[in-house]
């Protein structure tokens, strides 16, 4: 099964503190870690990890991290031919801070990931168009992210959009998605849109327009429903610890939550989700399956500290959702 992933690699420097801030407050006694991060290269790992063979396409600048981050693919087994080096410029840099709730909060400075353009795309077209599924983060460009899933729709490839971080989505975009995986906070963004399209290539973006039931009356199943009525894709709106929604053609169904042996780090469950269900997707289950597969995955992540050391192997989860590979427990399974 092969995956490719368009999206973004970074460095992430992370610091665990009590709390966070008020406006004006310093606090001490933080502990600060930096390691790899970026959702495009969580997605990577994580779908590597589970099984597949792995493709990633991004930006990178020409600095220490971005060398570091060529060995992390290459110890892990990733397909890092079509990452491009961006003379000059920083690669991507994430701050995070995370409190004693596990919850956490993130800056980020794109640097070379500001120039990964659609022709950058268009020239490694051949790596989507060889692959079974297409991932898509927003970290990158939106007109970049945009030509990723037309070169993957146009040549029949599972296309699987995470609209994340939250922005504004062109609504002609999703003609060319398949499944779309946004958590509420992206959900009732893709919803809060006007009702006028605009080109890819417009930065103002406004998105899928009309009404919208984004409220603090809406549940996540009318929020689901509303976007799969609206973009035609099957949707998984996950919910942290009270599980995902799953919208198709067949309706609106909750997906009740795997729940972690411990509550330590947030960041990176939902990388690791959407990775997840790629993988299960691919081999062959139904969404409602995959989702479930990818809950257990998340549950495994947000009981570990930072991202690429929690994310799992197939080893590390339960046979019973997670079987080993070649092992599918699909029966009359479809994408």
């Amino acid at each position: 099964m092969r995956i490719a992933v368009v999206g973004s690699y970074g460095v992430g420097l992370t610091m665990r503190t009590s709390h966070f801030p008020e406006l004006g407050e310093t606090l001490t006694g933080g502990r600060l870690s930096s390691g790899h991060g970026g959702k495009g290269s969580n997605q990577a790992v994580a779908a590597r990890r589970l099984g597949a063979d792995v493709s990633l396409l991004t930006t990178v600048g020409d600095d220490a991290p971005a060398s570091a981050a060529h060995d992390l693919w290459q110890n892990e087994g990733i397909d890092a031919s079509g990452v491009l080096t961006v003379p000059g410029e920083a690669t991507m840099t994430g701050i995070i801070m995370v409190d004693d709730d596990a919850e956490n909060r993130i800056v980020i400075a794109p640097g070379a990931l500001d120039h990964f353009s659609p022709e950058d795309v268009r020239s490694h077209a051949e790596t989507i168009e060889a692959a079974d599924a297409l991932v898509v983060c927003l970290e990158i460009p939106m007109p970049t992210a945009c030509e990723a899933l037309r070169i993957g729709h146009a040549a029949g490839v599972l296309t699987i959009l995470n609209p994340a971080p939250a922005c504004p989505v062109p609504s002609e975009v999703f003609a060319h998605v398949d499944v779309i995986t946004p958590n509420l906070t992206e959900a009732t963004t893709l919803l809060r849109g006007h009702a006028d399209s605009v080109s890819i290539d417009d930065d103002s973006r406004p998105d899928l327009g009309g009404e919208t039931p984004a409220d603090a009356n809406s549940s996540p199943e009318q929020l689901a429903t509303t976007i799969h009525g609206r973009t035609g894709a099957r949707v998984v709106l996950t919910l942290g610890g009270d599980g995902s929604v799953v919208v198709d053609s067949h309706g609106a169904s909750r997906i009740p939550p795997v729940p972690p042996t411990r509550l330590v780090d947030t960041t990176g469950a939902g990388d690791s989700f959407t990775a997840a269900l790629a993988v299960s997707l691919v081999e062959g289950e139904d969404l409602h399956t995959a989702a479930g597969r990818a809950a257990a995955v998340g549950a495994h992540v947000v009981a570990h500290d930072e991202v690429i050391p929690a994310l799992p192997y197939r080893s590390d989860l339960s046979d019973r959702l997670w079987p080993p590979v070649g092992e599918s427990t699909a029966s009359d399974a479809h994408l």
